[in-house]
């Protein structure tokens, strides 16, 4: 078993509860495991090729505005589960540029999926 990792893959959303937070946007930052079959040969038809991670993940934060973290992390859990030959994913979504009283660095919700 591999895991295919992406850290900090950056994002702009219109995400959130707070109405200015769906007008304006902000950054989100991505982490995401993978844990994918070991490649049988080194090549990238043989794995999962992480660009085409990194724009499933750009699909679902554009295809829709989510309140939640929780649910936003929660599809593309969903989806990477379901495009890529994987058994388990995890994904953590953070806000970085929150604004709480009082302050905190981010926000953020990790959400884990197996396949069945």
């Amino acid at each position: 078993m591999t895991t295919i990792e992406l850290r900090g893959l950056e994002l702009h959303g219109r995400h959130g509860v707070l109405s200015d937070e769906r007008e304006r946007g902000q950054r989100f930052l991505f982490d995401l495991d993978l844990d994918v079959p070991d490649p049988e040969k080194d090549a990238i038809d043989a794995t999962v090729d992480y660009r085409d991670v990194a724009a499933a993940v750009r699909e679902v934060s554009d295809g829709r505005d989510y309140a939640l973290l929780e649910t936003l992390a929660a599809a593309v859990a969903a989806t990477l589960l379901d495009r890529f030959p994987a058994s388990r994913v995890r994904v953590r979504v953070a806000k970085p540029d929150v604004e709480l009283d009082p302050p905190v660095a981010e926000s953020a919700v990790s959400v884990e999926v197996r396949s069945s």
